[in-house]
């Protein structure tokens, strides 16, 4: 059905490459595989809990081949956003993700609250501390909305899109969102592959069918594969307006379709 077609892929990360430390089925030599096919990857993913430098290490250390600069991360956006803005952001963030934003003058008063993946930092303090600085006038900025995401095998943990939309709902204010799965964050991807005249040649995989299969992955017309592994559950393809091209069992499947014996 795919054979000949793809000549492109975008491939989620954590809960189709790999869920936290376990790498799924086979991944490993699919994304060889791809590669000796001639199939050009870049890696999407809105991973915020680590910066890109820790993330690159991880999957290198998982055993992936891959090179730094083919990594997008919603993370990344975030900074650039921040950076365009001239913000002093107060980052809902993680320690680890904190890194990313060393260079970047945090002082008060803050005039952005930057939400990412952070689950110590989601307590009433620091909640209350972000609704304070967007009542004084701070933009509101959401990394992404993903609702869950697979804390590990057969386990899921509440993603940041509930806590973006209570500051939201408290500040009466709308986030500015950055991550998978806007448009624009696809198309940095697809011009740095030198495919965004051809989007339709270029597959977008993933575990979520409206974070990574809907939004600008419908919009750009990408071809949309889902994985039954990492936060996938049981007709996720039925529950919403986003129908995938494609359903299978694992990554490693898809690169089976996709890449001719």
């Amino acid at each position: 059905m795919f054979k000949g077609k793809i000549k492109g892929m975008l491939l989620d990360l954590s809960g189709t490459l790999h869920i936290d430390n376990a790498v799924t089925p086979r991944a490993v030599e699919a994304l060889a595989k791809l590669r000796n096919a001639g199939i050009t990857v870049r890696f999407v993913t809105n991973s915020t809990k680590t910066s890109d430098e820790r993330l690159y290490r991880k999957l290198t250390r998982l055993g992936f081949t891959l090179d730094r600069s083919e990594i997008f991360t919603s993370l990344s956006a975030a900074k650039q956003l921040v950076v365009q803005h001239s913000y002093r952001p107060l980052l809902l963030l993680e320690d680890e993700a904190l890194e990313q934003f060393r260079d970047i003058d945090q002082s008060l008063p803050y005039t952005a609250v930057v939400v990412g993946l952070a689950p110590s930092k989601f307590d009433y303090r620091h909640m209350n501390e972000a609704f304070g600085a967007l009542l004084d006038g701070a933009d509101l900025v959401g990394i992404h909305r993903a609702k869950y995401y697979a804390e590990s095998e057969g386990k899921l943990a509440m993603g940041p899109g509930g806590f973006v939309a209570a500051l939201e709902y408290a500040a009466d204010k709308k986030a500015t969102m950055v991550g998978k799965p806007m448009k624009e964050f696809y198309e940095l991807a697809l011009r740095d592959m030198g495919m965004l005249g051809s989007p339709e040649t270029v597959a977008m995989v993933g575990d979520d069918v409206l974070a990574d299969l809907g939004g600008g992955a419908q919009d750009l017309g990408l071809v949309r594969l889902l994985v039954r592994t990492g936060k996938y559950r049981s007709g996720d393809e039925t529950k919403s307006d986003v129908q995938p091209d494609g359903v299978f069992d694992t990554f490693a499947d898809i690169v089976d379709a996709v890449v001719a014996a």
